[in-house]
């Protein structure tokens, strides 16, 4: 019975078929790296939030929200081999999981992070030639970007992921690790993860920019006054929150966005 140990450091074992031949995935972003692997004959259960690549989760089976699973559904589809991560799904429904399945955890805090997942779930699935090609593409993109911010100005970001109560991004989050490739400082990276921010304290940080996720909260370009309000020296602007958090194969597009964000916000 192969076993694996996944980035939670738990014992996974492989009770079913080997390969896992019916997968179901309860995050988004590895949704899409799993069908970008080729498994789309093996996942045969996703979240009602995996919208990436569009027709192929449109056709797969709901199990439920990241924080919310529908246990049935899960029951009705035999998977030998479910994947999840930390931080985006809960640890009771986890926990009940993993009593009658083979449950693999991402923990992802930064890139390396990233590539280590996408290089395990490649030996997972069998496909680790697709994989090793995928971490390859994204490193040299990441490296391309290293190379575009050299000479680029400092700036002072923060940036928001809700609204009612406002909520930004602090240290120890991959969100950080994203601005920090921008060559940006977080002004929140001495505070908690996702730290409630009031107006008076926004002010007081001070940013030069301040970046308004597209997800979860969907801003939109109504709410750049409020901020703009907060901050009028600040230049406050909406981002694709997908290029900034998601850790799967969409991070192939993430370097590019970057640099021509930066170049904008440079300019």
């Amino acid at each position: 019975m192969p076993v694996f140990i996944d980035q939670m450091q738990r014992r996974v074992e492989l009770a079913g078929a080997e390969p896992p031949q019916r997968i179901i995935s309860l995050v988004p972003s590895q949704t899409e790296l799993l069908f970008d692997l080729g498994l789309e004959d093996q996942i045969v259960g996703v979240t009602k939030f995996c919208i990436h690549p569009q027709a192929l989760c449109k056709q797969t089976t709901k199990v439920g929200g990241t924080k919310k699973f529908n246990f049935e559904a899960i029951a009705s589809l035999k998977p030998d081999l479910i994947i999840g991560n930390k931080e985006e799904n809960y640890k009771e429904g986890i926990e009940a999981l993993e009593q009658d399945y083979s449950v693999w955890m991402s923990d992802i805090f930064d890139l390396q992070d990233a590539l280590r997942m996408m290089q395990e779930v490649g030996k997972l699935t069998h496909t680790e030639a697709r994989a090793n090609n995928l971490v390859a593409e994204v490193s040299r993109g990441f490296e391309k970007l290293a190379q575009t911010i050299v000479n680029a100005q400092p700036c002072k970001v923060a940036y928001f992921i809700w609204r009612n109560p406002m909520m930004g991004v602090g240290a120890n989050t991959f969100i950080d690790e994203m601005i920090k490739l921008c060559g940006w400082q977080n002004v929140l990276e001495n505070e908690a993860r996702y730290p409630e921010i009031s107006p008076v304290q926004l002010k007081e940080l001070n940013p030069d920019l301040i970046l308004l996720s597209s997800e979860p909260y969907p801003f939109k370009d109504k709410h750049l006054q409020e901020f703009q309000d907060i901050c009028p020296e600040a230049q406050v602007l909406l981002v694709d929150g997908e290029m900034f958090s998601w850790y799967g194969s969409r991070l192939k597009q993430a370097p590019g966005y970057l640099s021509e964000l930066v170049q904008t916000t440079a300019s």
